[in-house]
């Protein structure tokens, strides 16, 4: 019988070489990846889809559909076209919109901001014609960046903090971390905003700038529920 913890790691191998590979999708890879931890009993099956209830999962959905909800009213739009006002040209525009980001993601969760921009981003991309990944690649970076800045940027900065304060009895402050996270932020958003963006992959010429990052179709479900159905009408007893 293997040690639990090169089982893991064997497991957590596979797991990625199939993210790369590429020959399934990735929901389909992970729940898969947690099937066999269950069978080899590394997980206890009680506990497999406890994940699935854990704020940052809930918090990933809610700003999701957060975002699909400002794309349907029109202040993407709004928010896209004030940036195309405030900055012409590719270039500008990128910069623009990651330093936007960045500073969002310092106070609110990185994934939340990316999720919010994501629209803002293709919309800007339809309307100046410049392939989407040339402003998503960068927003992405910039995102992930920008939570280096704040105590609540992201997650790694709060249980750091939590450590603290169980071990020295004083936890950091909300900008504590802005002394080495801002330099960095500012520097790593420079550079894929000035130079990170060229090192992608050409854009083929058919792939027009409308094209989604991927196929998001396949992993959304959306239920309708109709005024006098049983579920609208429910009553309390």
């Amino acid at each position: 019988m293997l040690d639990p913890a090169l089982l893991a790691i064997l497991i957590l191998g596979a797991t990625i070489g199939l993210f790369i590979w590429g020959i399934l999708r990735v929901d389909v890879v992970a729940v898969l990846a947690l099937l066999v931890c269950v069978i080899l009993g590394l997980v206890p099956g009680e506990e497999a889809f406890a994940g699935f209830g854990h704020p940052a999962v809930i918090t990933v959905v809610a700003v999701l559909g957060l975002s699909s909800a400002l794309a349907r009213s029109g202040a993407i739009d709004l928010i896209a076209s004030r940036i195309g006002r405030i900055a012409s040209g590719r270039t500008g525009q990128m910069v623009t919109l990651s330093a936007l980001g960045g500073v969002l993601s310092g106070f609110i969760n990185n994934v939340g901001a990316l999720a919010l921009l994501m629209p803002v981003a293709l919309s800007v991309s339809r309307k100046t014609g410049y392939p989407a990944a040339m402003i998503l690649m960068p927003l992405a970076f910039a995102t992930i960046l920008g939570g280096l800045i704040t105590l609540i940027g992201t997650p790694p900065n709060l249980l750091v903090s939590t450590y603290r304060r169980d071990a020295l009895g004083e936890p950091f402050g909300l900008f504590d971390f802005a002394w080495v996270g801002l330099p960095l932020a500012a520097a790593g958003v420079a550079f894929v905003t000035l130079i990170g963006w060229r090192l992608l992959p050409r854009i083929r010429p058919d792939q027009g700038a409308t094209d989604t990052p991927f196929e998001i179709e396949g992993y959304l479900t959306e239920l309708i529920v109709p005024e006098e159905g049983s579920v609208a009408n429910f009553s309390d007893d």
